[in-house]
């Protein structure tokens, strides 16, 4: 009545109180093999897969946000000590282009440079046209002072100027460096800075960045290069595109996923940063590791910016390193010569002793009356409504992919090793112990095999 209790020798079922039976005799048989009628397979509702090769494919799901591009963000700092006593830009989210002027700063130090430009000019224009000693040394001063000028924030043209009028200039004009949007604009006018202190933040919008999060059981479908779809809630019924760029080699601690970076093209200006998103990525399985998509094949990357793409060698237009081939950096994510064998996903019985391991039921050829025999199998990544089987199986054999739950318990109740126990006595391996019978021994095989 209760086959779960086992004992090394004969004596009564601590439940029940029942005489414990050989473990062989509840079922006639050794080993996780078990007949059925026609019968009993109808009650039970078992239906059969065959183990057959093909792509394992899955379409993944991932969540996450948009975010800027870190590489377009740009901070605008005082370039020198002084007084900020206007403000062109004063709002954020205010759009900018490259070369507009932002602010105007008042600086002593600027008002010392330019004097000691123009003191250097004059004594240029007097020295001795004899002395060669002097006139290199004077022009090496006035050289020094253009580029203190230059260091500070001044424009060269704004140094031409300065020369040819010999007049100082009292205010410092900011430029904007980059287009974009102002995101952050922590000064206020009046306010005196020092050098470095962050006046604006500026983000070029033009190109985004799609955060995701990948469980572990994604990762293996994941690649550099592969295409992502994804949907707002902003914009409903919309489908946009965007290419994987990098794939985090860090979990994180606490929410066990990897981060997933995708670079956007928002050049209409569509998205913004912040939105919530889902997005899909239609894999095969790869061999994991350093692989990218098979497009990207011939294609030259930079090995730090990996969303530079470009169809020959060069530089990076971001940090200008020299361009390598995609093959040195990564494997191509081709087809397997031998596609996997793949079974349905309900045919496995997860024991949850290990995460790779399962147990299932295969029909036996040849035999009379429908008979099962379970197996251990090693399992491989989840491929949708299927598992790809990499040990324990062959192509052609047929597994239950419905009833197997039923089968399990039949046998269970005769005394077999199940998905409970498989894993400690495999499946030929007769067991040399007592256990609790079912309904008496006698009537068990006659209900749960007969069914007559």
């Amino acid at each position: 009545m209760h086959p779960q209790i086992r004992e090394p020798k004969p004596g009564k079922c601590r439940f029940c109180g029942m005489d414990l039976i050989p473990l062989g005799d509840s079922s006639g048989g050794s080993g996780a093999v078990l007949s059925f009628s026609a019968n009993a397979l109808k009650l039970m509702e078992v239906e059969t897969a065959e183990v057959v090769r093909r792509t394992a494919e899955s379409e993944v799901r991932l969540v996450g946000k948009l975010d800027y591009d870190q590489t377009r963000v740009k901070a605008i700092t005082a370039w020198a000590g002084g007084r900020i006593d206007r403000l062109y830009a004063d709002y954020t989210g205010l759009p900018v282009k490259a070369g507009d002027h932002l602010a105007e700063l008042y600086s002593p130090d600027l008002i010392s440079a330019q004097a000691e430009l123009l003191g250097a000019l004059r004594s240029a224009v007097q020295i001795d046209p004899g002395s060669e000693l002097v006139g290199r040394s004077v022009r090496g001063t006035l050289e020094a002072a253009r580029d203190k000028l230059r260091l500070l924030g001044v424009r060269p043209e704004q140094i031409e100027r300065i020369e040819q009028t010999g007049r100082v200039m009292d205010h410092l004009t900011i430029y904007a460096p980059i287009g974009g949007v102002v995101i952050e604009k922590p000064a206020e006018e009046g306010m005196y800075v020092q050098t470095g202190t962050r006046i604006y933040t500026v983000a070029d919008l033009s190109r985004l960045w799609l955060m995701l999060d990948a469980y572990e059981s994604d990762l293996p479908w994941i690649h550099y290069g592969q295409r992502v779809s994804f949907t707002t809630k902003a914009y409903p019924g919309r489908v946009f595109e965007a290419r994987i760029s990098f794939i985090s080699p860090v979990l994180d601690g606490q929410t066990r996923t990897a981060k997933v970076r995708a670079t956007v093209d928002n050049a209409a200006g569509l998205l913004k940063p912040e939105l919530f998103v889902r997005a899909t990525v239609a894999a095969s399985l790869s061999d994991g590791g350093r692989v990218m998509a098979p497009d990207l094949s011939g294609k030259w990357i930079c090995p730090m910016h990996g969303d530079v793409i470009e169809e020959g060698p060069g530089i990076c237009s971001i940090c200008e390193m020299d361009l390598a081939a995609a093959e040195s950096l990564y494997a191509p994510a081709e087809r397997p010569e031998r596609l996997p064998l793949m079974i349905p996903a309900s045919a496995v019985l997860i024991t949850g002793r290990t995460l790779d391991r399962g147990v299932v039921y295969v029909q036996a050829e040849g035999q009379e009356t429908p008979t099962f025999a379970g197996r251990e199998i090693v399992l491989g990544p989840r491929a949708g409504d299927a598992y790809v089987v990499l040990e324990g199986l062959m192509e052609g054999e047929k597994v239950a992919a419905s009833g197997n739950f039923k089968i399990d318990s039949a046998m269970q109740i005769a005394a077999k090793p199940s998905m409970m126990t498989m894993s400690e006595a495999g499946p030929e391996e007769k067991i040399e112990q007592t256990v609790c019978p079912v309904m008496g021994g006698a009537i068990d095989k006659e209900i749960f095999i007969e069914y007559e």
